[in-house]
């Protein structure tokens, strides 16, 4: 898909001979230091400047966040849709996922888990959802690693003020890593247009089901048990070379 500019978000770990590599090949790349977008009322560090600078770039731009431990295999047309009709995407957890009210998803946690303050954050924030006023949201249980945020689709009020409920009811395990995927999760599923895209086409490495799989995410662990990763990996560069 053509791409109008590339923004990578440098979390300290990133050398200046890093930078040096990811511009020779990134000419379009802009990179920025992480404490340009911190935002009083939410968290920082795991990946939570990385959705507020979202909340910035997407009021000029058509926004997809990508980590960088993933591999695009073949086309995506559901992508390209997305971006032609300004919809919000995010790649799922199961076959047939849709956006769904969240107090039906605060609901079904509470069920099948009764997570309590030991649990991971993930699964106590979408237990307590439904002490919240969510009645008229939305939320689906997506994977941060590839999501997509329409142009002029939300502003970083809504994650200020979403973040904060959200701690009011957890406290500072809402500061813990993981908690920036459940708030990337409330703003794709909230916006006007959104959809999951259909899994395991897009799916993470343990369901993926070559040839049919054309987006993997390569989550945790999973990349350096096998080769998998690096041998599809070095077919995608071959592809790319011609």
């Amino acid at each position: 898909m053509p791409l109008a500019k590339i923004f990578i978000i440098n979390d300290g770990s990133l050398t200046a001979a890093d930078q040096t590599v990811l511009r020779s090949h990134l000419p379009i790349a802009d990179i920025h230091d992480r404490t340009q977008f911190s935002a009083a009322g939410c968290p920082s560090g795991g990946c939570w400047e990385r959705l507020l600078a979202i909340a910035d770039f997407v009021k000029d731009y058509f926004v997809i966040q990508l980590d960088s431990d993933t591999l695009t295999l073949t086309d995506m047309p559901e992508v390209n849709e997305c971006i032609a009709t300004n919809t919000g995407f995010v790649i799922g957890t199961w076959d047939n996922q849709e956006i769904e009210s969240m107090t039906v998803s605060s609901e079904r946690v509470q069920k099948n888990n009764a997570p309590t303050m030991d649990s991971h954050v993930q699964m106590l924030a979408e237990s307590r959802f439904i002490n919240l006023d969510c009645e008229n949201l939305r939320y689906v249980r997506g994977c941060a690693g590839f999501s997509g945020f329409p142009k002029a689709s939300f502003d970083k009020q809504f994650i200020v003020d979403f973040s904060q409920k959200i701690e009011k009811e957890i406290g500072a395990k809402w500061h813990q890593w993981g908690s920036e995927q459940v708030m990337s999760n409330v703003v794709v599923a909230n916006l006007d247009k959104s959809i999951v895209l259909p899994h395991p086409k897009y799916t993470d490495c343990g369901k993926m089901k070559i040839p049919g799989t054309c987006f993997v995410h390569f989550i945790g662990e999973c990349r350096f048990k096998t080769s998998r990763y690096a041998d599809l990996a070095k077919n995608a560069i071959q592809a790319l070379l011609g």
